[in-house]
């Protein structure tokens, strides 16, 4: 069929091509919504985007959790090996307070040089000590093993630090043991 300009003598109307049913009208005159493998494709395009951005999610969630985890396991590594040290830092402490004998100022010295890198050992991996002496009791912090009348303190301050106590960050290493003035 030839075609013929529109409006040309014998050309169809524009009424008649409006009535053409669309299976018999060219694919370039059909709309994006009506073409059913334009939709197929669109459809398929959102079920995928929608995967990946559930995938992308995902992935970074598990991410973020496998990075908590190994920070918690190192925190919990690094508290263990401080506690297992803490009782040779005590030790170090009691025979730093004994009476040195003739001839150990030596011995003396190597042992302040050993606790004092133990001390620095401890401040470089986060450990502080906890104030005790002259503090109000906290039974979070300290661990009473005496209650002393006191006259001279406030109820509940803490007398003497038996062994002091550390803290790595936020969590407890170890409470501090101490004496209380009891009112």
């Amino acid at each position: 069929m030839s075609e013929q300009p529109r409006g040309a003598p014998g050309a169809p109307s524009d009424d008649a091509l409006a009535t053409v049913p669309e299976t018999e009208a060219p694919a370039a005159a059909r709309t994006d919504d009506t073409d059913p493998v334009l939709a197929e494709l669109k459809r398929e395009h959102t079920e995928l985007y929608d995967r990946l951005l559930r995938a992308t999610a995902e992935f970074d969630n598990y991410r973020k959790r496998t990075e908590r985890e190994r920070r918690e396991t190192s925190e919990r590594v690094t508290a263990a090996l401080l506690e297992d040290l803490l009782p040779i830092v005590d030790d170090l402490e009691r025979a730093l307070k004994a009476e040195a004998g003739p001839g150990a100022e030596a011995y003396r010295t190597g042992i302040e040089i050993i606790y004092r890198q133990l001390q620095d050992l401890l401040a470089r991996r986060g450990a502080t000590p906890i104030p005790a002496v002259g503090t109000d009791f906290d039974p979070h912090v300290h661990q009473a093993v005496a209650y002393d009348e006191s006259p001279g303190h406030r109820d509940g301050e803490v007398l003497e630090e038996l062994r002091r106590g550390y803290k790595l960050g936020d969590r407890l290493l170890r409470p501090a043991m101490v004496r209380v003035a009891k009112a």
